[in-house]
């Protein structure tokens, strides 16, 4: 019952007239968001952080974290009557949600989608009320030597699930600790990799290079895809029947149960989400050949998972102070702005905050309801307006939240450089997760990888000595090394199918 207790303590923090317009308000941005192709929660959420300096610390949180779920919702919009998905996860929508709309259905899909989602988001949240209490328990057990291990396999998990080179991933997980490794250092107190310059002594701050590498570098990739005249479904009655509602039933819970569960796993997306629910309800449906024609499943199972990741990712985030997703490691960031640390300490000596953002979760989802429905004729004709005008809208705000962090010209030019950077490594192919996740991590894995030998004196072999630690490094040298299995494996096979042509 402590955990109900302080929730309900949280939602005395929640209601709040100040902390209900900050959900408000969040709610909306994200719904705009996830309508506008090339922003993404990521560069939204970050370009929003510098707004939230003048804010108190659990307001701010509350803003960004509305902001963040929010976006799953608008993807939803533009999937079923453009079939564009606003972003990623909502991809596998257009499938049935487009085919419905040209039937005339479209409101029955907006609004079961709408439904599935304040459920499945619902759903996570309260998992995160339940697991908060044994999990922070668990957590304040934790030393600098199971800390770090913890760190590195959270780490070692986005890395194997950002892309489709490990190679890849682990150059930019390198390049993220480089990053983060400027400034002044923590133990002897001397300046490094600042190479002379005023600006770098306090380090690079994360903000600027995460608007440069997802929002300006989003742009710039946009730019070069033309965007053709969109074209808008007819939408009828938004009211489903009851045999509409009792199909919706099963598709709601599995996606609920999906999207929590692998919301739970460093690295692993909200796509992956979306697209396993969709694979389980043809799987388990009567008719799964009439997929893809407009079955009312194939939109309610993958959205219910898309907004039951995002809610199931912030749970690592708030008992373990391990981010999940690059937008929840801006989430993370933001905390560490307002001098707060996710995790078990959170709990304990700032019991009002952290309940009061998760009971602002259950506000946020219904708020979520409400605004999505009656908006949908104003959120498409956003989508109108053309490209430019609206990358050109976009570039203008990264530029004026830059420069609002420190006023400073130089926070800038940093954005504007990791903007060419993010542009260079996406038409490579490298992921960005894993870079954004250790410039934001580095300087907490530092302390506590120099703590820990501090400690043994220099001995490695502490790492060794605790049992809690033993099991994370080992499962962290097994998702290393995994892909390298798979890579002599299709090697052989390749190589036996070349020797049977032959013959």
């Amino acid at each position: 019952m402590d955990a109900f207790s302080n929730l309900m303590m949280g939602f005395s923090v929640a209601l709040l007239p100040q902390h209900l317009m900050l959900a408000f308000v969040g709610s909306l941005l994200g719904t705009l968001i996830g309508v506008l192709p090339g922003i993404g929660p990521a560069a939204g959420t970050a370009m929003l952080i510098p707004l939230t300096f003048s804010m108190g610390p659990t307001g701010a949180i509350i803003l960004l974290t509305a902001l963040f779920y929010g976006t799953q919702y608008g993807g939803t919009i533009t999937s079923v009557l453009l079939n564009v998905p606003g972003e990623a996860a909502s991809a596998i929508t257009c499938l049935d949600g487009y085919a419905m709309a040209k039937q005339g259905r479209a409101g029955v899909a907006l609004s079961m989608a709408a439904i599935g989602s304040f459920i499945g988001g619902t759903f996570a949240a309260l998992c995160l009320v339940l697991a908060a209490g044994p999990l922070t328990r668990l957590a304040l057990q934790f030393g600098p030597v199971e800390f770090f291990t913890l760190v590195l396999l959270g780490i070692s998990l986005l890395m194997g699930l950002a892309g489709k080179s490990m190679i890849k991933a682990l150059m930019m997980g390198v390049f993220g600790l480089l990053l983060a490794m400027i400034g002044m250092d923590p133990v002897r107190g001397l300046p490094r990799f600042t190479f002379g310059t005023m600006e770098l002594m306090d380090g690079i701050s994360f903000v600027p290079v995460i608007m440069g590498l997802f929002g300006v570098g989003e742009i710039l990739l946009n730019a070069e895809k033309p965007f053709a005249q969109m074209v808008l479904a007819k939408m009828s009655t938004l009211i489903p029947n009851r045999q509409e509602m009792r199909d919706s039933l099963g598709p709601v819970v599995r996606g609920s149960l999906i999207g929590t569960l692998l919301g739970l796993v460093p690295g692993m997306t909200n796509s992956a989400s979306s697209f396993l629910s969709y694979i389980a309800e043809k799987k388990s449906s009567n008719y799964p050949e009439r997929f893809g024609t407009g079955m009312l499943a194939g939109v309610v199972g993958p959205e219910t998972a898309n907004n039951a990741h995002a809610n199931g990712a912030l749970i690592p985030l708030f008992t373990l102070g391990i981010p999940a997703s690059p937008t929840v490691a801006i989430i993370m960031g933001a905390f560490m702005m307002h001098g707060l640390i996710p995790g078990p300490l959170l709990f304990k000596d700032h019991p009002g905050i952290a309940w009061g953002v998760i009971a602002s979760f259950y506000i946020g989802n219904v708020m979520l309801v409400i605004l999505n429905l009656p908006l949908i004729g104003i959120w498409v004709k956003l989508l109108k307006i053309p490209y430019g005008i609206l990358s050109a809208i976009i570039l203008s705000f990264t530029v004026l939240g830059a420069y609002s962090i420190n006023n400073s010209v130089f926070d800038v030019l940093v954005m504007t450089l990791f903007g060419v950077i993010g542009y260079l490594l996406r038409k490579m192919d490298f992921p960005l997760a894993p870079a954004v996740l250790t410039l934001i991590l580095g300087p907490m894995m530092e302390s506590s990888l120099r703590t820990s030998l501090e400690m043994s004196q220099g001995s490695f072999g502490i790492f060794l000595e605790s049992p809690v630690a033993v099991v994370f490094l080992v499962l962290t040298a097994v998702i290393l090394i995994a892909p390298s299995f798979s890579f002599f494996r299709k090697k052989k096979q390749s190589l036996a199918a070349g020797e049977e042509d032959l013959l």
